[in-house]
C-alpha cells in the first residue's frame, strides 16, 4: 500500500508544482521519486508495514506483484523521460500529461497487487480513464480525437463486461475477496453464473490484451493516438493487462480445465497469425507495432496453458517485449517528430544519418523476432520448452512459423533504414531519446545474456 500512496503522492506533486511554475523539476522529481519507489518495492529499504497489514483485505504485497510493479516502474521512469523532450511544445499542458501517467502507473500497481475484485476493478478504471485522456490528447488532431472516441467506447464496453462478471461472481459466492471465492470454487454446487462471470472477466480482459477476435480497436487507437500514448499502450498497458489476466485466473480457479486450455490455444494461434499477417500488409509503423502487439498478445497467452510456470514465463517475456517496444518507439518518436508522417519511407536511410538509432530499432526489432542475443529469443524459448512439456506441441508449431512469418515485416523495416536512399531531411538527435533508447536495448541484452536478473525477482 505504501508503493500505491507514495506514487500517487508524486502525481498529486506535479499538479501542485505547476500551481507555483515549476515545470523543470516535475520530470527530474518524478524519476527520483520513481527509483525510490523501486527501492521499496525491492526491499532495498523499506517503512512500517503496519500500513500494508490495514489493508490486507483489499491489496497485499507479493514476489509477483513486486516484480511486476517493478517491471512497470522501469517502464515508467523511460516514458517520462521521453514525455520532456515529446511535450516540450505544450508547455502548459505539460505537468497534466506527467500526472496523468502517474496516476495510470498508479492504477496498474492496484491492478497487479489487488486481494479483492473491487479493487481491482478500481485499479482498471484509473488505468482505462487516464489511457482515454491520453488518446484524444491532441484536441486539434482528427485521428488522436477518433482514436480517444474509439478507445473510450471499446474500453468502457469491455469494463462493463468485466464489472458484469464481477457482480456473477459476487451473486454466486457471496465474496469480493480473492481467497474466499477459490477456496468455494474446489467445493461442488456454486451455481451456472459463477463460471460465466469468470468467463466475462476474461473476455473484458482479453480486449484489453487486445488478442484475436477482440483486438478491433487497437490499429486504429495506435495509429491516431499522439506517438507517446501509443508508446504507453504498447508497452506498460499491454503488460499490465497480461499480468492481471494471469493474476485473476490464478486466484479464482484451482486449476484450469482442459475445455478452457483448448480456448486459450485457439485464441493464441489466431492473435498470432492474424497479428503477423495483418503487420505484413502496413506501411505505417504504428499500425505494423499495433498488429505486431496482437501477435505478442498470442505468444503471452501461451504462458497459460502451463500455470506451474505461467508467472516466470509471462515476467520474463513482458520484461523482453517490453524493453524492445520502448527502444522502437524512442527510435520512432525521434524519427517522426518534425511531422506525422510515421510511414515505413520515412525511415530510408536512417543508417547513413544516424547510425546509432538505427541500430538500436534493429535490435529492438531483432528481439520481437525472437534473434539471439537479444532476450526476446530466450523468453520465447523458455515459452515454448514450458509448452512442449504439458503437451501443446501444436501452439509450438503455430508460433515458431509465425515467428518466421514476423521477420518478413520487421526486416521491411530494417531493409528501409540501411538499403534505401534518404527521403527525410537531417534532424539533431534528441540526446534523452538516445538516453533511453541506449538503456532500454543495453538491459534486453542483458537480462538475454543473464536471465536469473529477471527470474530471480519471483
Amino acid at each position: 500500500m505504501q508503493v500505491l500512496i507514495a506514487i500517487a503522492s508524486l502525481g498529486i506533486f506535479c499538479l501542485v508544482a505547476e500551481i507555483f511554475n515549476l515545470r523543470k523539476i516535475m520530470v527530474p522529481v518524478s524519476v527520483i521519486g520513481l527509483l525510490a519507489v523501486l527501492g521499496i518495492t525491492l526491499n532495498f529499504w523499506s517503512f512500517s508495514e503496519s500500513i500494508d497489514a490495514q489493508y490486507i483485505s483489499m491489496i497485499a504485497s507479493t514476489d509477483f506483484s513486486k516484480a511486476f510493479i517493478s517491471l512497470f516502474i522501469i517502464l515508467t521512469i523511460f516514458i517520462l523521460v521521453m514525455s520532456e523532450e515529446f511535450y516540450k511544445e505544450h508547455p502548459t499542458k505539460f505537468s497534466d500529461f506527467i500526472a496523468i501517467k502517474l496516476f495510470l502507473l498508479a492504477g496498474a500497481v492496484a491492478m497487479v497487487s489487488f486481494t479483492n475484485l473491487s479493487m481491482f476493478f478500481l485499479g482498471l478504471e484509473i488505468l482505462s480513464v487516464a489511457l482515454y485522456v491520453l488518446a484524444a490528447s491532441n484536441r486539434q488532431n482528427v485521428r488522436s480525437n477518433e482514436a480517444g472516441m474509439k478507445y473510450f467506447l471499446m474500453g468502457a464496453f469491455a469494463s462493463g463486461i468485466i464489472l458484469f462478471g464481477i457482480c456473477l461472481i459476487y451473486g454466486a459466492t457471496g465474496y469480493f475477496n480473492m481467497a474466499e471465492i477459490q477456496a468455494l470454487s474446489q467445493g461442488v454446487g456454486l451455481p451456472v453464473w459463477f463460471p460465466i462471470g469468470i468467463a466475462l472477466m476474461v473476455i473484458g480482459m482479453l480486449f484489453k490484451v487486445a488478442a484475436v477476435p477482440f483486438h478491433f480497436w487497437a490499429p486504429d487507437v495506435y495509429e491516431g493516438s499522439p506517438t507517446m500514448t501509443t508508446t504507453t499502450m504498447s508497452t506498460l498497458v499491454k503488460v499490465v493487462a497480461m499480468a492481471s489476466l494471469f493474476k485473476l485466473l490464478d486466484g479464482l480457479l484451482t486449476t484450469i480445465s482442459p475445455k478452457v486450455q483448448i480456448l486459450i490455444v485457439i485464441i493464441s494461434i489466431l492473435s498470432m497469425t492474424f497479428g503477423n499477417i495483418m503487420a505484413l500488409r502496413q506501411k505505417n509503423v504504428k499500425r505494423m507495432l499495433a498488429f505486431s502487439g496482437i501477435s505478442h498478445a498470442g505468444f503471452m497467452l501461451m504462458a497459460l496453458l502451463t500455470m506451474s510456470t505461467a508467472a516466470e514465463n509471462l515476467l520474463y517475456y513482458t520484461f523482453a517485449y517490453a524493453l524492445a517496444g520502448i527502444a522502437a518507439f524512442a527510435v520512432i518518436i525521434h524519427v517522426t517528430t518534425d511531422n506525422e508522417n510515421e510511414l515505413i519511407e520515412k525511415f530510408n536511410g536512417l543508417g547513413k544519418r544516424n547510425p546509432l538509432m538505427a541500430a538500436i530499432l534493429t535490435g529492438s526489432l531483432l528481439s520481437m523476432a525472437g534473434i539471439p542475443i537479444f532476450s526476446g529469443f530466450f523468453a520465447k524459448f523458455m515459452l515454448f520448452t514450458d509448452t512442449i512439456q504439458t503437451g501443446f506441441l501444436v501452439v509450438v508449431i503455430a508460433a515458431v512459423i509465425n515467428s518466421i512469418i514476423s521477420i518478413g515485416y520487421y526486416f521491411k523495416l530494417i531493409l528501409a533504414m540501411y538499403t534505401k536512399d534518404e527521403t527525410s531531411e537531417k534532424h539533431s538527435t534528441s540526446l534523452l531519446y538516445t538516453i533511453v533508447a541506449v538503456l532500454a536495448i543495453s538491459i534486453n541484452i542483458i537480462i538475454g545474456v543473464y536471465p536469473s536478473i529477471v527470474l530471480n525477482l519471483l
